[in-house]
């Protein structure tokens, strides 16, 4: 392919914006004669990031942060100009919600796995049994998958069993996904375990491992949490979008403008936009859903293998209340709902506790989330009806007296790609096409190699990378 002139970002979400400013980044330090341009088909950016402003709230209708192990997120906002609004989660305790009952999340668990068995042991949430099969990874041998994919419900049941995955893995991973990890894919989702089984043949071993590092004198040392695992911005996750933007050319951005058509010319692509305009470019990259970006290729057989992968839709139900509203606390700042309870909402989480720069001091922010795989039918109930659902599960374990002072539902329809068992090589093989059928377009975004926000930045640095060789 020869260099390209011009390059043409699809979509304004943080993997958009992120593609626009990394492209950018790369033509100003090199001097390259190249024109980089974004569209997006909303009247505003940032996709799933929703902050809201209001008396004094940060209020977060998509996610309210990103793990801090991860960097990229911490170090694109350093960048824009937000180092010093970068904050750590209140390192508060979490719970899981289980048969009616809340039980402490197991002090040393991480995603689950044991690494301290003082408390694994101790914890009520779990059977002698149920302790004792999980023990048995000890001596366990490796999986026979041989390094091929399966899913992570299996994986998690043959290493641990299956209480543990029940009330305490399932929990904690559905709560990321909205899926069912018993479909869900182990390479594409978190590989890191499949790995630790390879290396330690223990998962419980592996983890614990991980936990040490050496010092310069060559000694093993643990490692210390001294922050939250979490980082967001005093702005909310919005004043990344803006700061991002803000150091865009002039020009670059377009929003109100959806791209309906992308078709393949001799020297390059034309994009075709609902108003009847087109444009010319030489690269694309194509931060848009999986299902979206199959339709602007009037559904090409080469997305066949993505195009139906499916998609949970969920809500976020932010409620505000006066504390004395409040009867009945929690010591901590939220929690995990086990799958076999009888709840509608997956996991509440008191925001005020968690992210101080969140709400007034005399106000309390409740966020708690309803709909995942299997579950979804509650998203589109009436907002009258989530809302009473979501305090009848609350007052369950709490009590709270009159009706929250304003509430904000926000449905996401849609927007949970679902990575299936198998979902690598699926896409190793679609992007093997799309370099021989579609030279020069790109892929990056929460569909393929990640949903969280710095999943989504790195996948937009490989790709402006990728357009610019």
């Amino acid at each position: 392919m020869s260099k390209p002139k011009r390059i043409a970002v699809i979509g304004g979400g943080i993997t958009g914006l992120s593609a626009a400013y990394y492209l950018q980044k790369e033509i100003h330090a090199e001097g390259l004669n190249v024109n980089c341009v974004l569209y997006e088909g909303a009247d505003t950016l940032g996709g799933k990031i929703k902050t809201e402003y209001f008396d004094d709230f940060v209020i977060e209708n998509g996610p309210d942060s990103f793990l801090a192990r991860k960097t990229s997120a911490a170090e694109l906002g350093a960048e824009v100009g937000l180092e010093q609004d970068l904050v750590y989660n209140n390192a508060t305790k979490s719970y899981i919600l289980h048969g009616g009952e809340l039980y402490p999340m197991p002090g040393g668990a991480i995603m689950g796995i044991p690494t301290q068995w003082g408390p694994f042991l101790s914890t009520r949430l779990l059977s002698p049994m149920g302790k004792i099969r999980a023990a048995a990874d000890l001596v366990l041998p490796r999986s026979s998958k041989n390094g091929s994919d399966q899913s992570l419900g299996h994986f998690f049941r043959n290493r641990l069993g299956g209480e543990v995955v029940d009330r305490l893995i399932e929990p904690l991973l559905s709560g990321i996904y909205a899926g069912n990890i018993d479909r869900l894919s182990l390479q594409a989702t978190f590989p890191q375990f499949q790995q630790m089984e390879e290396q330690y043949r223990s998962l419980v071993v592996g983890m614990k491992s991980s936990l040490v590092k050496r010092g310069h004198d060559g000694q093993k040392r643990t490692t210390v949490k001294k922050n939250g695992m979490f980082q967001t911005f005093k702005g909310g996750l919005n004043s990344l979008v803006t700061a991002i933007a803000d150091h865009l050319d002039e020009g670059t951005v377009h929003t109100g403008t959806p791209v309906t058509k992308i078709n393949k010319e001799n020297n390059g692509y034309t994009l075709s936009f609902s108003d009847g305009r087109i444009d010319q470019v030489d690269r694309i990259i194509l931060t848009t859903p999986h299902q979206v970006t199959a339709k602007l290729f009037d559904n090409m057989t080469i997305f066949d293998e993505i195009k139906d992968v499916p998609s949970t839709s969920v809500a976020t139900v932010v409620l505000a209340f006066d504390p004395a509203a409040i009867k009945k606390d929690i010591d901590g700042s939220g929690f995990v709902v086990s799958k076999k309870s009888n709840y509608k909402i997956t996991a509440c989480t008191w925001t005020n506790k968690k992210w101080s720069h969140s709400a007034p001091d005399d106000r309390v922010l409740l966020r708690a989330y309803v709909g995942r795989a299997g579950e979804e039918e509650i998203v589109d109930r009436q907002d009258e009806e989530i809302i009473a659902t979501v305090l009848q599960d609350l007052n369950h374990i709490m009590e709270l007296e009159g009706e929250p002072e304003f509430y904000r539902i926000t449905r996401w329809r849609n927007a949970m790609p679902q990575y299936l068992v198998g979902h690598k090589d699926r896409l190793l093989a679609l992007k093997a096409e799309m370099k021989k059928e579609l030279p020069g377009v790109y892929l990056a975004g929460a569909s393929y190699e990640g949903i969280g926000i710095p999943d989504c930045i790195d996948q937009a640095k490989k790709a402006a990378g990728e357009a610019l060789l």
